[in-house]
């Protein structure tokens, strides 16, 4: 797979060079520190933030990454005494957004909300990743963890599990599903579905969750793997029948909606994540300040309730932490991916 081309330099001072983007990043962090010799306390990160923050989330406005995003940013925005403002760059399945990123100025003014998609799945399922997850990040901090949810729309013939399977035997690769993206972990569920049920149905991608659940709604496409939490009010409302949550344990926020194991899918286990990432290279002092407001931000008790109401459980912890859970994601992921012959070139 192509590269992602730059959306724009990441720096003015960088414009036109032709030496790669690591190379010129440290030399420019070499200078920095030359400076910071002769500003006593490094101001460049004291100082820090001093200008509003911007949060990129690489999935349209509507879903479950948003959703967690814009409830985080408003409560890191008061931790920080700057605002966070949040700036949905959707498409190739979250890699877009991550690759800008990844080629933003080592500041802290540009940070990622990270997904499972991002940092877990792309790199073995591009057959040219555009970025590395573990070495084009400075790991900040992990958010949450939500249960993904097989939904269907409310007049579909199909009131479980089994008789969904049976559907699709009866009609192999006739029905279609719709995800919020080529590559992301509801198009993934969607082929472990398959593949372990023996099934056969169309993938349709969009470039994220609420654009795909209006055809669910509509009818459009019938069938959906989504995050719990931007299905959750479709739900409630009715407009969408929930099949069966993809984790090992029901969803506390719908204790009626069987699990994928408990639906006749013995062993099937999915869920997604979110966490936040900055450049590679941003300066140790900024990391500790982000960690420390999105740690904040999710203890909070009215944050934490609007999370667990759509079903996201909080995490938090040290950037340590989210490095070595990236790369245990990593390593997890890579047989699935493999056995489910998923592949985007």
């Amino acid at each position: 797979m192509t590269r992602f081309p730059r959306t724009r330099a990441p720096h003015a001072a960088l414009e036109g060079s032709v030496g790669s983007r690591r190379t010129v990043l440290k030399a420019a962090a070499a200078a920095l520190g030359v400076l910071a010799l002769a500003v006593p306390g490094a101001a460049f990160a004291q100082d820090y933030p001093n200008k509003p923050i911007t949060m990129v989330v690489p999935f349209a406005a509507g879903g479950s990454t948003d959703l967690v995003a814009r409830t985080v940013a408003q409560a890191m925005s008061q931790e920080l005494g700057q605002q966070v403002l949040v700036e949905n760059k959707g498409g190739a399945g979250g890699n877009l957004g991550a690759s800008y990123v990844a080629q933003a100025a080592p500041d802290g003014y540009t940070i990622l909300m990270g997904t499972i998609a991002t940092h877990a799945l792309s790199a073995s399922l591009y057959a040219d990743p555009p970025f590395d997850p573990v070495e084009d990040f400075t790991p900040i901090a992990w958010l949450v963890t939500v249960p993904n949810v097989l939904t269907v729309n409310k007049d579909y013939p199909a009131a479980n599990v089994q008789e969904l399977i049976a559907r699709l035997k009866e009609k192999p690769g006739e029905e279609v599903y719709s995800s919020s993206g080529n590559g992301t972990p509801l198009h993934l569920s969607g082929e472990l579905f398959k593949t372990m049920t023996g099934t056969d149905m169309v993938h349709v991608p969009y470039q994220g969750s609420g654009p795909a659940l209006v055809d669910v709604i509509s009818g459009a496409v019938p069938i959906n793997f989504d995050n719990l939490p931007s299905s959750t009010e479709h739900i409630r409302q009715g407009t969408l029948r929930a099949l069966a949550v993809t984790t090992k344990t029901r969803a506390p926020n719908f204790p009626d909606i069987p699990t994928m194991e408990e639906a006749g899918v013995p062993g099937y286990e999915t869920n997604t994540w979110n966490a936040l990432f900055a450049p590679a290279d941003t300066p140790p002092e900024i990391i500790a300040r982000l960690n420390a407001a999105a740690n904040a931000a999710i203890t909070d008790e009215t944050v934490a309730k609007r999370l667990a109401e759509v079903g996201a459980a909080t995490v938090g912890g040290t950037p340590e932490e989210l490095a070595e859970h990236v790369k245990s994601e990593v390593a997890r992921w890579k047989p699935v991916i493999e056995q489910s012959g998923a592949r985007i070139e």
